[in-house]
């Protein structure tokens, strides 16, 4: 294979995991136009977004394993394919339901494509050292595009209806398949190796049924049945998981790996850095827009001091791991993170230069976080579970960013519906208690003062959650920060257990 044809292959996979990672976040600056347009709930409008995340980081796992059976440029252009009908079918929804379901195909095409491409880097890669060079140019379009998700989604809203930050993946899908069914080669592949479609299911399963019944929690008439259920089949469907994985000989989640502490809090660490991340940058956009009034790109280029600091913080960190340790990095990077919130917290409301300040060290730390949590995953793990690992470090990221969006959406959504107290003499309709969105849809039903005074009510409730959300948020970060510094003791400068 030429030079010319790896770098080729290199730029067709990174725009794929580039699609992948945006579609993540594009949405953030779009769900309040597209609320409105499709007079979204809450509840749906939170599915619209975590629906994504969640069917990735259930199928993560097993279509890795299913890419080494069938041959990984098979499963790349097949998720190629899915994924570009799914991003048209999905521009042109024109109900909530329809774009949640077909968010549903965009991530299992995104699930397809994500572990193909890293594999199809270190197979045609053979060069040690441009194979690490090329590995980081995927993590850093893996990072990267997560981060310009919402700028992009702001760009496209200043011209284009909500459905363009869907449409605009098509053409270069197109383009990008093209050039991946000719210049990608076709693979080794192992056709012995077993592929645990039941596995897949059942942790996909249990991931819906938990998400569901938080969500269903968060609403402001809850159907406590309908909790209960989704409860206890998903619980029930993830320890049928975890069994069969402990009896498979070819698990797709190997347990033991968490018995390395370093591992475990590497794991621990990416989960958390991407729920914090990924669940401010969700309420605090929202926030931007509904209630300060901005543009979807002036959101978007409010909150992009995040990924600045979290780009700058990753090499830093690259610095610092030798001579502070995996442990004492993690915790370090944390309780840097949980200042910039508290921070943020404290002057949310004030000048922008000290909001820009506050989330800059946010991102810094949460950047950190992250790439001291990669090292720690993958230099945990034994060589022969290298493969396990990276794609366990996927699902963190994916899960943790589900979770933001599940738990720091949800609570948000619960401490509106409690704070919004109405006039007992009013005649409105209860879907204004259902979010901020919706009170100010029916506000401009309403006319003179009373619409003036729902938008205001509905804006003030707004701002109380997004306090009690952001306050939870840096109490969980501070109290992992001391969590993980109180068992660093036990570790060695060096990262090495004792």
């Amino acid at each position: 294979m030429t030079s010319s044809n790896r770098w080729l292959i290199l730029s067709i996979v990174s725009v794929a995991l580039f699609l992948i990672v945006i579609d993540m976040t594009v949405l953030y600056t779009a769900l309040p136009r597209l609320t409105h347009d499709l007079g979204a709930t809450a509840n749906e409008k939170l599915w619209i977004i975590n629906v994504y995340p969640l069917v990735m980081a259930g199928l993560l796992p097993g279509l890795g394993t299913l890419g080494d059976r069938v041959g990984h440029k098979k499963l790349f252009v097949g998720g190629l394919l899915v994924f570009g009908i799914a991003s048209l079918f999905a521009a042109y929804a024109w109900t909530p339901s329809l774009l949640i379901a077909a968010r549903v195909p965009l991530a299992i095409g995104g699930a397809m494509m994500m572990p193909a491409s890293l594999s199809i880097i270190r197979l045609v890669f053979t060069d040690e050292r441009e194979r690490s060079f090329a590995i980081g140019i995927w993590a850093a379009v893996a990072s990267g595009g997560a981060a310009l998700g919402p700028i992009v989604g702001g760009l496209l809203l200043e011209h284009f209806w909500w459905g363009s930050v869907f449409l605009i993946n098509v053409p270069i899908v197109a383009v990008a398949l093209a050039f991946a069914v000719v210049v990608i080669p076709a693979l080794a592949r192992n056709g012995d190796r077993p592929w645990d479609l039941v596995a897949s299911i059942q942790l996909l399963a249990g991931l819906v049924g938990i998400v569901f019944a938080i969500k269903e929690l968060a609403k402001p008439l809850p159907s406590y049945g309908s909790i209960g259920l989704a409860a206890l089949v998903g619980s029930l469907a993830l320890v049928l998981f975890i069994r069969r994985q402990q009896r498979s000989a070819h698990p797709l989640i190997d347990f033991s790996l968490f018995r390395n502490e370093l591992f475990s809090a590497g794991v621990a660490t990416a989960v958390l850095a991407s729920f914090a991340i990924v669940g401010v940058e969700l309420v605090v956009s929202q926030r931007l827009q509904l209630v300060l009034g901005m543009s979807p790109l002036e959101a978007g280029l409010s909150i992009l001091p995040i990924p600045l600091g979290a780009f700058l913080g990753s090499p830093i960190t690259g610095l610092l791991l030798p001579r502070w340790g995996g442990a004492e990095t993690l915790w370090r990077a944390i309780e840097l993170a949980a200042f910039g919130l508290a921070g943020y917290l404290v002057v949310y409301d004030a000048g922008v230069i000290q909001q820009i300040a506050c989330l800059s060290v946010l991102g810094v730390g949460l950047g950190a976080a992250m790439t001291a949590a990669s090292s720690l995953i993958m230099l945990s793990a034994p060589p022969d579970r290298a493969g396990m690992a990276a794609s366990l470090e996927e699902v963190s990221f994916e899960f943790g960013g589900m979770l933001g969006i599940a738990l720091l959406g949800s609570l948000m959504s619960a401490v509106y519906s409690a704070s919004l107290v109405l006039p007992a003499s009013w005649k409105t309709d209860e879907i204004a208690r259902d979010g901020l969105d919706q009170a100010l849809i029916v506000a401009d039903r309403l006319q003179g003062a009373a619409a003036d005074e729902l938008r205001a009510l509905a804006r003030s409730a707004s701002d109380e959650a997004f306090v009690v959300v952001i306050a939870v948020a840096t109490a969980i970060l501070f109290v992992t920060a001391a969590l993980i510094r109180a068992r660093a003791v036990r570790v060695h400068p060096t990262g090495e257990q004792q």
